[in-house]
């Protein structure tokens, strides 16, 4: 069968969440082990959706049809449908990720918003771009053909990695081509026409242990990618898990000062 007739047909069932191919899957700059250990009750995919309810609850309230680029194994899809009782149509060129998708009702798309088809043009009035733009080369011509999907009023969430300080080898391991700061990230809203209304700062108490992080990684060079994500992202035991989450909240938020990510909301 070629890809042009693959079109808004139910390709594969994995187990998870049912994929539509509208796109050929091609690879992404993304360590594939992230998407082993990242899950619902991993402390940072639990404290992001908690900044996420702080700075954007109201607008993913009144939001009418929502729309999440880069959604990987449906993490955040499955949070504002427990959270929320909405679904979020999920779009992603990751078949790996697609495939471990926890999503349960939502529509789950392999999806390049580059070929811009006409039947998703302006279609969302709330788009989440959550840890994506990092990996994107090109952020001016991505977040245009994001706009596409987007209605005249619309809004974006988007999340990043903060700190270019930070900056190490676990990145670059799991596709990173940067790590943002309000200013730079105000460069991009700017030079796509879209204005930030509200952003924050988040996981402040972690920046130590985020230093301490690329310390010691800079010590393992020439170590097994798989390992450096481990390293650098799970939490390996319950309590360590428990321990950080119980960290994370003693950080208010919106904050204006630091954080080891950046939370916004993007409007025309």
């Amino acid at each position: 069968m070629q890809w042009s007739d693959l079109e808004r047909k139910v390709a594969e069932h994995t187990g998870a969440a049912m994929i539509e191919y509208l796109s050929e899957p091609l690879a992404v700059s993304m360590g594939e082990q992230w998407f082993e250990i990242a899950a619902m009750d991993h402390f940072w995919v639990v404290r992001r959706f908690h900044v996420l309810q702080a700075l954007g609850g109201e607008i993913i309230g009144n939001a009418k049809e929502i729309g999440e680029v880069g959604c990987g194994n449906g993490l955040l899809q499955r949070q504002i449908e427990i959270g929320y009782a909405r679904g979020v149509t999920g779009l992603d060129l990751n078949e790996y990720a697609l495939k471990r998708n926890v999503s349960a009702r939502s529509r789950v798309c392999c999806y390049d918003i580059r070929d811009r088809k006409p039947e998703f043009a302006g279609s969302f009035d709330l788009i989440f771009l959550f840890d994506v733009l990092e990996h994107i080369t090109d952020e001016y011509a991505f977040i245009e053909a994001v706009l596409f999907h987007l209605t005249r009023n619309g809004k974006i969430i988007i999340n990043v990695p903060a700190g270019q300080w930070a900056f190490s080898s676990y990145d670059r391991t799991v596709g990173h081509l940067r790590r943002y700061d309000i200013k730079s990230l105000r460069a991009v809203a700017r030079q796509t026409g879209l204005t930030i209304a509200e952003w924050t700062y988040w996981g402040l108490p972690l920046m130590p242990i985020l230093a301490i992080r690329k310390v010691w990684l800079t010590m393992q060079r020439g170590r097994d990618r798989d390992l450096i994500i481990r390293k650098g992202f799970d939490t390996r035991v319950q309590w360590l898990n428990e321990a950080l989450g119980l960290l994370c909240r003693f950080e208010s938020v919106p904050q204006k000062m630091a954080g080891s990510s950046l939370m916004a909301v993007m409007e025309r």
